[in-house]
């Protein structure tokens, strides 16, 4: 059983709410689609954690074929209201061991959600799964943020990560055990507060790059960013891409 967390159907519908992240923006999720196009190599790809089809709907449109792995099957009932099951087929379980039929120039897993896998075994596997689903010099590519633990003083736990008109939210940190949770306080119609947490395991780029050498997979490339950004000691987050020989 895997130890992720699982959206509910309450949780599905708002998932894509514009008045949210806004993570489907256009300015956002644009460099996102371009690149994982580009990364795909006119190929087909494979999302694991695929949620709503927030990044795979418009890749699909880009003429990318598209198959998703999704643990919350309400997640998936909202993605079937955008494209049916033919054209964009899912299956419903645990990226980190639900094995699809076929092989992919490209698995992706984008949006910090390598971390939803809350143990690092089940990390691990997450890899080797990709690996077990790629085409020889297929690509996997994971954006995830660097966890900021620089700006954590002495005894103190909580980092916050939005505070803005409608939403706040802060991250609290077990350095021990890698464990973490997003806290969040977002503002409902009427005035009052909706308050939602998210349990994670937060993970580093060289714990990542392990990870695919034990999957067989060799790091071809870490960005800051879907636009190419270099990576540095200062990035906050980053697009790494590790290619199966």
């Amino acid at each position: 059983m895997t130890s992720s967390d699982v959206w509910t159907a309450e949780q599905a519908q708002r998932y894509d709410d514009p008045a949210g992240t806004g993570m489907s923006a256009p300015e956002m999720l644009d460099p996102v689609v371009d690149a994982l196009a580009e990364l795909a190599g006119g190929g087909p790809a494979l999302e694991l954690a695929i949620g709503t089809g927030r990044v795979a709907v418009p890749l699909l449109a880009k003429g990318v074929p598209v198959t998703g792995i999704e643990l919350s099957a309400p997640m998936v009932d909202v993605l079937r209201t955008k494209v049916s099951a033919e054209d964009l087929p899912v299956v419903v379980g645990d990226m980190a061991t639900v094995r699809v039929d076929g092989e992919f120039t490209l698995v992706f897993l984008v949006f910090n959600t390598i971390g939803n896998l809350r143990t690092q075994d089940e990390q691990v596997e997450c890899f080797c799964n990709a690996a077990r689903h790629l085409s020889p010099g297929g690509r996997f590519v994971v954006e995830v943020g660097v966890p900021p633990l620089r700006r954590l003083v002495p005894g103190q736990m909580a980092v916050p990560f939005d505070v803005s008109d409608g939403h706040v939210g802060f991250d609290t940190f077990d350095p021990v055990t890698q464990q973490a949770t997003s806290h969040h306080l977002t503002q409902r119609p009427d005035g009052g507060y909706r308050r939602g947490t998210h349990n994670y395991r937060y993970v580093w780029p060289s714990e990542l790059d392990l990870m695919g050498r034990l999957a067989g997979l060799e790091l071809e490339c870490r960005h800051e960013d879907w636009s190419g950004t270099p990576f540095g000691p200062d990035s906050e987050s980053h697009v790494s891409v590790w290619r199966r020989p």
